[in-house]
């Protein structure tokens, strides 16, 4: 406590231009440790969200190849028993509910990554700025 007493006291006695100087290198510093936590963040969910936005990728190429392999198969013979457009809409029924179940699994893995905000990174530019006001009117007086 002592020597934070002292400092201050020594900052007063400082030029205001030194202060000033002195303030801007530190924000300019601070400002740069920022950007790298925020792109250490998003890196971080990045690679926590990939397996889910693979999911979803894998449950269109899933749709599709469903839907171009296996449509006319089951339609021509579904057609054996009904109706060719009945047979169609039965099987186009089944791929889109299938299609569907991968779209939620997807969706839910990327929700478990959280939200792609860098939520720590805010906060410390939140203290980051108390500590430059503080700084600021400590020159001052």
């Amino acid at each position: 406590m002592a020597a934070s007493a002292e400092r201050e006291r020594g900052m007063r006695d400082r030029p205001a231009g030194d202060v000033v100087r002195d303030l801007g290198r530190d924000l300019s510093l601070l400002v740069r440790q920022e950007v790298e936590l925020a792109k250490a963040e998003m890196a971080e969910k990045g690679r926590a969200a990939a397996p889910g936005l693979g999911m979803l990728g894998a449950a269109g190429v899933a749709g599709l190849a469903a839907a171009g392999a296996l449509t006319a198969f089951l339609v021509l013979l579904l057609a054996l028993v009904m109706p060719a457009w009945l047979a169609a809409l039965v099987v186009g029924t089944v791929l889109a509910g299938a299609a569907y179940v991968l779209v939620r699994a997807g969706k839910e893995r990327v929700g478990e990554a959280g939200p792609p905000v860098p939520e720590e990174t805010i906060e410390t530019v939140k203290e980051d700025v108390e500590w430059a006001k503080t700084r600021a009117r400590s020159a001052r007086r």
